[in-house]
């Protein structure tokens, strides 16, 4: 009898450990691994999961052409939160089931932007670049303390982002469509619109999972809007900001600083790399290993248990 297929896209799936590969071929699965290294378009998941029941999704584009030469597909598990490379109603028409690990990433999504925001301040990458150069050269940055810190987006990520800055003492104010105003009492984070955000906050970390049109939520007229030598941080979504008017504000130094991990074409090899006041990572806001690995058994989990 032939084993059912699952075909894993993440490039760097089971890297961390093999807990995740070994729960499916104990549950009797034959495991397709993404052996390319990298995402993989609409031509590759179709060769390599033509024979698959299901796929462990990374961000890889599974368009209703996608699904429409997989006959087999019944289940996409999702490693992570965001879905905006499915086509959900088309898998919804088609009798796909589409899951993902919305608890995974928190923690290490959380703690990455923290570290963004204090490494840019102290320009802790700059001073590290100049002394491997063998240059020293003291970088003079600017103290957390006492910066209002503002929060665009109060899902699971934005909370604890908000939270853990209350922790360090900084006063917080933040927006979501939806106002949480027993959390915001619990926990003295302010809630305010969309607008007072920007134009209050010194440092504004974005949660958000963007536009459905695709469009900017932070593009030339929000940051014409904030304080002069304010700092962004995004690690939510590629496109979220408009990295053309991001370049323009940090190259006449409208902006002070940004810290970017995630980009519209990945990988990214644009303008933004030019600058010397921004922290540019490769998409690694999930890349911590206890977090990663238990997003991963927790997409085969839920692969297994929609099967």
């Amino acid at each position: 009898m032939n084993k059912k297929k699952i075909l894993t896209s993440p490039s760097s799936f089971g890297q961390v450990g093999p807990q995740p590969i070994d729960i499916l071929t104990a549950n009797g699965f034959e495991v397709i691994n993404n052996p390319y290294g990298r995402k993989l378009t609409e031509d590759e998941v179709i060769d390599l999961a033509k024979d698959c029941v299901g796929i462990v999704a990374g961000v890889e584009p599974l368009t209703a052409r996608v699904m429409d030469a997989l006959p087999n597909l019944k289940c996409i598990s999702r490693v992570g939160v965001g879905m905006d490379n499915v086509d959900l109603e088309y898998a919804r028409q088609k009798g796909i089931i589409v899951v993902n690990t919305p608890d995974g990433p928190t923690r290490s999504v959380a703690e990455l932007t923290l570290a963004m925001t204090l490494s840019l301040l102290r320009k802790i990458p700059q001073a590290d670049a100049a002394l491997k150069s063998k240059q020293w050269k003291k970088q003079t940055g600017n103290l957390f303390y006492n910066k209002i810190i503002g929060v665009i987006g109060l899902g699971r990520i934005g909370r604890l982002v908000a939270e853990m800055f209350r922790g360090l003492g900084n006063p917080v104010i933040g927006f979501d469509l939806i106002k949480n105003e027993e959390w915001s009492s619990k926990t003295g984070v302010q809630l305010a619109d969309f607008n007072a955000v920007l134009e209050k906050a010194d440092i504004i970390t974005v949660h958000v999972p963007g536009n459905e049109d695709k469009t900017p939520v932070i593009g030339i007229n929000e940051i014409a809007i904030m304080k002069s030598n304010a700092f962004i941080i995004n690690i939510s979504r590629g496109g979220v900001v408009d990295e053309a008017a991001l370049y323009d504000a940090l190259k006449t130094k409208k902006l002070a600083g940004a810290a970017v991990d995630v980009f519209s074409e990945e990988p990214y090899s644009g303008p933004l790399c030019d600058l010397n006041n921004i922290i540019l990572t490769p998409h690694l806001g999930s890349y911590a290993e206890e977090g990663k690995l238990q997003m991963e058994i927790d997409a085969v989990e839920n692969l297994i248990k929609n099967l």
